[in-house]
Parts: structure tokens; C-alpha cells; sequence
């Protein structure tokens, strides 16, 4: 695996969530706070911790940040901290800028100044979670635009049947990739064809968030 490194600004629950699973997967990691406490609390998974003002771009060249591939602001609700942050990223010439928005006028400037995604966190789990809870679904995680994956529990017209005789590629246009046997915590990734689904069985499936509003209609009847 190619290691890229980042720098992440702002260490509250996002920025400091974020420095701990990219270090987890083994990636190199500028962490950059204006709290001290919470920048020692992220030095056991950055290559580098350090109290800056992301602002500055100076200061963000001083401490590594102009050698990043990638950079995400996490500065809080501090909008114009964000927003020279970002400017002052972008003048340090990083490829990848990422930046939490805490509002819309906030996303709608952090567009506007290019960065390659407005992440907004709080939202978007509102929105997995009202689509989950909503139709039943034990997980949902969207892929791209009008594709998602989504696992259900096995509708109960589906039990006892082979997977092959259900023709859901066909019926309705997904892909079943996994089958959760959570009786025996037992994972069966790409399940063969033959196999029998049982009550205690979830599904994790692929397709278009259409074909699998189908799939949830008739798991639900």
C-alpha cells in the first residue's frame, strides 16, 4: 500500500476521529491544533503534533504541511478560520483540500474556493441514518452518486430459498456480495449460488438506490 501523507487541521472529534483511523491504516499524519491539550492527546498517532496557526501559511510550511498529499479542515465553527485556512492550503499548493462545513452558507464558500469535497458530518449522518430507519435497514453507505450498499434482514418470502432461484440480479437489479449468518457470526462473502438462506441471515447488497428501494419494498411486506 502506498503511504500518503496528510495533514489534518482542527483536532475535535472529526479531525482527531479522522488522525486516528488514517494512522490505522497506516498513513503518515501532520496533526495541527490551536489547543495544546488536544494536540498531545493526537500525538500517539501523527508523525508529527504540533500547537499552529493554520492560517498562516507559513506556519503550516514550517511544520511539513506544504509536502502533504492531502489536507482536511476540521477547524470547528470558526468559519473564517476555515475558510484562510483552506486559502492558506492553497497556497502552499496541496493536490486534495478537504473541509468541514458546520452550515450551508459555510458549504457554499468552501465550494467556491475548490476544495475537492465539503464534508458535512453531522448531516450526512442524519441522512444515512433516517434512510436506514426509515426502510428497515440494518446498514446503508452510499458509493456514488445513486448507488449505494445496504444490508437487510432476510424478508421472509427469501427463507428457505436457494440464492440462484431468487434471481435478484434479474427481479431487481443487485447484487448480493455477502450473507451475514448472525446465529453463527459467520461472514460468506460472493455466497455461492446454492446457497439456502436462513431466518437468521442478513443480506448485503449492491445496486441503484431505485433497484434496491424494490428490494426494500418487498423485504418489508
Amino acid at each position: 500500500m502506498r503511504v500518503r501523507r496528510f495533514v489534518v487541521v482542527g483536532l475535535g472529534n472529526f479531525g482527531s476521529g479522522l488522525v486516528e483511523m488514517l494512522h490505522a491504516r497506516g498513513q503518515d499524519v501532520i496533526a495541527i491544533d490551536v489547543d495544546e491539550a488536544k494536540v498531545e492527546a493526537a500525538r500517539p498517532f501523527a508523525s508529527r503534533a504540533a500547537v499552529g496557526d493554520a492560517t498562516d501559511a507559513g506556519a503550516l510550511d514550517r511544520l511539513g504541511a506544504s509536502g502533504c498529499h492531502a489536507a482536511v479542515v476540521s477547524v470547528g465553527t470558526d468559519l473564517a478560520a476555515s475558510v484562510l485556512a483552506v486559502l492558506a492550503l492553497n497556497d502552499l499548493g496541496i493536490p486534495e483540500i478537504y473541509a468541514k462545513a458546520v452550515s450551508s452558507d459555510h458549504a457554499k464558500i468552501l465550494e467556491r474556493l475548490g476544495v475537492a469535497e465539503v464534508i458535512r458530518p453531522e448531516r450526512e449522518t442524519a441522512f444515512r441514518l433516517a434512510t436506514r430507519i426509515s426502510k428497515r435497514l440494518l446498514n446503508y453507505m452510499p458509493i456514488a452518486p445513486g448507488y449505494s450498499m445496504q444490508e437487510l434482514p432476510a424478508p421472509d418470502a427469501f427463507i428457505g430459498e436457494k440464492l440462484l432461484d431468487l434471481r435478484l440480479p434479474q427481479r431487481f437489479g443487485v447484487a448480493v456480495v455477502a450473507i451475514h449468518d448472525v446465529l453463527a457470526d459467520r461472514l460468506h462473502v460472493v455466497p455461492a449460488a446454492d446457497y439456502v438462506l436462513k431466518d437468521s441471515d442478513t443480506l448485503l447488497v449492491v445496486g441503484s438506490d431505485e433497484a434496491l428501494e424494490r428490494l426494500s419494498r418487498e423485504a418489508g411486506e
